[in-house]
């Protein structure tokens, strides 16, 4: 009782009337994010992707100044197959209040340890022509990464991987982590094949994605007959109902095996989740990853060279209680995150 009541007079003595943080692990990100006493409130301002500063920009002769990471929306669903609405994806996530500013396993604030910021949404020219917003999208990514700034997307169906692949590899292929219910390597249909089914196909047959070097997560579903191309091309499959058994720390050293030390895509479409935790997508399967074994399998990432990554299919008028927005925003804090540790960042003064 003596050592209690002495504990806690040492306590009241250290905390009672101080707003310090002793600790230095800590100390050291509440400087960065307390200002004059206070931080900013989660729910004021300017709603922006993760939270981050907003960075007006002028895509026809874009000026990104210092930024390292670049976060975009692309609020485009052309190439849907089933339900639409994720047109509306990057507005839901920007609404998400409270992502971030740390993260507490990777031990890191991307606000704060990257110069990054939200540039708005890809300008289309049209809302109607699906092979134009492509053509949009591959050459707004294009001016993104011929400025060093590496590009975070959020769709926007799973089409819009296709041509950002196609700007991120236009000099070598690059390696892909693949956390989807879909493999999205299905061929052409109803006379085209520029759609969200079959993104990671095109890329390959374009040259900018190299399957040897590509894992797909979490495949589930009725439509396993479409992905025969994920095969035929060397890419590495592993269906959900394989992770149980497997284990996420054995999946995370499988895939770091497969991308090396090479340039790697990351692509996380929403719809890997569990509908229990993600209901609002348009092509929802059950059986699919936990919120936990997500975060789980994305932070087991760290230090890999990843060169960009996008965050697709939120569709929010499926889900009325918003966990599907949540969800995608704190999966766009945690790609910030590892984007911390990746030796593609280039050093800006």
């Amino acid at each position: 009782m003596v050592e209690l009541k002495k504990h806690l007079e040492d306590l009241r003595r250290k905390f009672a009337d101080s707003a310090e943080f002793f600790d230095p692990r800590f100390r050291r990100v509440a400087e960065k994010i307390f200002k004059g006493g206070t931080r900013a409130a989660p729910y004021s301002g300017i709603s922006t992707l993760a939270s981050l500063p907003y960075r007006e920009v002028n895509f026809a002769a874009p000026d990104l100044g210092d930024l390292q990471v670049a976060a975009i929306g692309m609020p485009m669903d052309l190439g849907v197959t089933n339900r639409p609405g994720s047109r509306f994806g990057p507005r839901a996530v920007r609404t998400i209040e409270r992502i971030g500013p740390y993260n507490h396993v990777l031990d890191c604030a991307p606000a704060y340890d990257l110069r990054v910021a939200d540039i708005g949404d890809v300008p289309f020219g049209s809302r109607y022509r699906l092979e134009q917003c492509h053509q949009d999208i591959e050459a707004a990514i294009g001016k993104i990464i011929k400025a060093g700034v590496i590009p975070v997307s959020v769709g926007g169906d799973h089409s819009i991987t296709h041509p950002i692949l196609k700007a991120i590899g236009a000099r070598e292929p690059v390696g892909l982590i693949h956390i989807d219910a879909h493999c999205d390597t299905g061929g052409p249909f109803d006379q085209t094949k520029f759609h969200h089914g079959g993104p990671m196909r095109n890329a390959v047959l374009d040259g900018v994605l190299d399957p040897t070097r590509t894992i797909q997560i979490g495949i589930r579903g009725p439509a396993e007959y479409l992905w025969e191309f994920s095969y035929q091309s060397g890419m590495t499959v592993i269906h959900a109902e394989e992770i149980s058994a497997i284990g996420i720390p054995a999946i995370i050293e499988r895939a770091r095996q497969i991308v090396g030390n090479g340039p790697t895509y990351l692509s996380f479409d929403i719809d890997s989740l569990d509908p229990a935790f993600a209901p609002g997508t348009g092509t929802p399967e059950i059986g699919g990853l936990t919120s936990r074994e997500a975060l789980e399998l994305l932070r087991g990432l760290k230090g890999l060279n990843l060169v960009g990554a996008d965050v697709v299919e939120v569709a929010p008028q499926y889900d009325s209680t918003a966990n599907t927005a949540q969800a995608a925003a704190q999966v766009l804090f945690e790609i910030l995150s590892l984007l911390v540790f990746s030796p593609a960042i280039v050093p800006k003064n």
